[in-house]
């Protein structure tokens, strides 16, 4: 069930509260472009700057909206494995179909905390956990040797590679013989060259605003049309870059604004895009025909 183009869910906010009407309008959308699955309150959902109680309501409204229509993967991670189980706890509740958890950053440790920080969370949750690896967030790298051990737990399902390292998938599958663990790009760039590497899919910013296109290019992937798939990635590019260009999800929320799906609000200490920005991003999506 996951798979594809999986969307790293936008918290739309109004006024500086979480805005929950906008939030199941977004929802529906994804299910109606047909992105395959949806991560809310994760880095894109400014789950840094949520309150505990938003964190868990954006998840509730996110499950019940989706109504198991595609998969629900809740971003439940922390640098302190005592919350990541309290998250946990509330994604199996409201009836998350897995759970998306970091690696522990800030207090930085070793591979073999690594290795305990994950194996506490798996020891007192019973929802699947894919790893999340994002050393230029995270400062902390989660080494192949490592995954593989995880791998072994049985609810370690997948791992969420946002590296950028296209050599990484190559070289854990040497080390994972389980046919069943799932390889995702963190990366929208790196998501058709991942997905030779045996991916099958990515969790994508992007998708955000092109959610049909992402879709698309994820089934091209999937379906081995790969020529398809890099002249789609080809005019997706200039969009993917966009998203990055000032901090995100900024860029993403003043893209949703263009579609009035919600305000482009975003929380301190993310900033409002420059004037230049916004235009270029005008320009990229009314060549994609998404405005």
């Amino acid at each position: 069930m996951i798979h594809g183009s999986i969307v790293a869910l936008i918290t739309p906010f109004k006024n500086g509260k979480l805005d929950e009407d906008a939030l199941r309008k977004i929802v529906e959308w994804h299910v109606e472009q047909g992105t395959h699955g949806i991560v809310p309150v994760g880095t894109t959902g400014e789950c840094p700057t949520l309150t505990h109680d938003e964190h868990c309501k954006v998840i509730k409204i996110t499950v019940e909206q989706a109504k198991g229509r595609v998969a629900v993967i809740a971003g439940a991670g922390s640098n302190n494995p005592v919350e990541a189980i309290e998250y946990s706890k509330v994604a199996e509740e409201y009836g998350a179909d897995a759970t998306l958890h970091v690696a522990g950053y800030y207090n930085r440790p070793n591979q073999e905390g690594l290795y305990k920080h994950f194996e506490m969370i798996h020891s007192n949750t019973n929802i699947p956990i894919i790893l999340y690896n994002i050393p230029g967030r995270a400062v902390v790298n989660i080494l192949p040797e490592t995954v593989a051990r995880l791998a072994e737990l049985p609810r370690v399902i997948g791992i969420k590679d946002a590296t950028g390292d296209l050599s990484r998938p190559w070289t854990e599958r040497q080390l994972i013989k389980r046919k069943d663990f799932v390889w995702l790009s963190g990366e929208d760039a790196t998501a058709v060259s991942y997905n030779v590497s045996g991916g099958t899919g990515c969790i994508s910013v992007t998708a955000n605003v092109a959610p049909k296109l992402v879709s698309q290019l994820q089934e091209l992937t999937l379906a081995g049309k790969w020529e398809e798939a890099r002249e789609l990635q080809d005019r997706l590019i200039p969009l993917h870059k966009l998203m990055f260009k000032e901090p995100s999800p900024a860029g993403a929320k003043y893209a949703a604004s263009l579609l009035g799906l919600c305000t482009e609000e975003c929380r301190c200490p993310i900033m409002p895009l420059s004037s230049a920005t916004k235009q270029q991003i005008e320009k990229v999506m009314a060549d994609l025909s998404l405005i």
